[in-house]
């Protein structure tokens, strides 16, 4: 049976590590909370807005992280072309996040599959519920809307290449108060890839909604614990409790 995935979702300007709520700074970390003994996996994001902004310091980040954890790390942010999926790679990331960029330019996703494989790309999918009650992808760090719709936009990046999707619901993001199942469940069984469930997380409840309810292949979670063995640790003994089988 596949095991689901737990996986840190950690968001970044300038360099500096911080909590989120709707793409916005509000709480100031450390480094030094995070232990990826029991995390499954890493997700480093770039979100500085100043496209001027030295990215160096961010390319400092995703060495650190790849040099010191011993899990797959997943790196994102101005990835525009293949050239900065390579920069990535050559830092020690194992995957790599786009969103935007592929939304600009969908050949993109393409060409990553095709020179580095459909595992290295994972499409990012920001969606907002419309007044209909469906909902919109954004780009531009949820800014700005694009008229494509999740599911649609989800399936054309597959066919394109796009190895997993993470799909994260605007109006949730950062509110702790759970998923939207709704969203993950219709790109879920839209598509044949891994969908990674992220924003809204409040508690490990909502962790067995996003797999059981959702069909999410794995939950994200960046606010709602200190990022320790133990904590982790604590998430996975209540999933695989209520029958859901994680990596240990």
């Amino acid at each position: 049976m596949l095991r689901r995935r737990v996986i840190t979702v950690l968001t970044f300007v300038d360099g500096v590590l911080y909590r989120t709520k709707l793409f916005e700074p509000d709480y100031r970390y450390t480094l030094n909370f995070v232990d990826a003994w029991s995390v499954d996996e890493v997700v480093v994001l770039d979100v500085t807005r100043d496209p001027t902004a030295n990215r160096e310091t961010f390319n400092a980040v995703v060495q650190n992280f790849a040099r010191n954890c011993f899990v797959p790390v997943a790196a994102g942010g101005g990835v525009r072309a293949t050239d900065d999926v390579k920069r990535y790679l050559d830092l020690g990331a194992d995957k790599v996040i786009v969103n935007t960029g592929a939304i600009e330019t969908p050949d993109l996703i393409s060409d990553i599959a095709r020179t580095y494989g459909s595992q290295c790309c994972v499409l990012s999918i920001d969606a907002l519920r419309s007044e209909d009650g469906g909902y919109e992808v954004r780009s531009r760090f949820g800014g700005h809307p694009t008229g494509l719709e999740p599911v649609a936009w989800a399936r054309e990046a597959v066919a394109r290449g796009a190895g997993e999707i993470l799909i994260t619901a605007i109006e949730h993001d950062g509110a702790l108060t759970g998923y939207d199942i709704d969203l993950c469940r219709q790109v879920a069984d839209a598509v044949p890839v891994p969908v990674l469930i992220s924003g809204g997380a409040g508690n490990w409840k909502h962790f067995l909604s996003g797999f059981v309810d959702g069909g999410a292949d794995a939950v994200c979670t960046t606010n709602i614990y200190h990022f320790t063995e133990t904590s982790i640790h604590s998430a996975k003994a209540f999933l695989a409790k209520n029958g859901v089988p994680v990596r240990t």
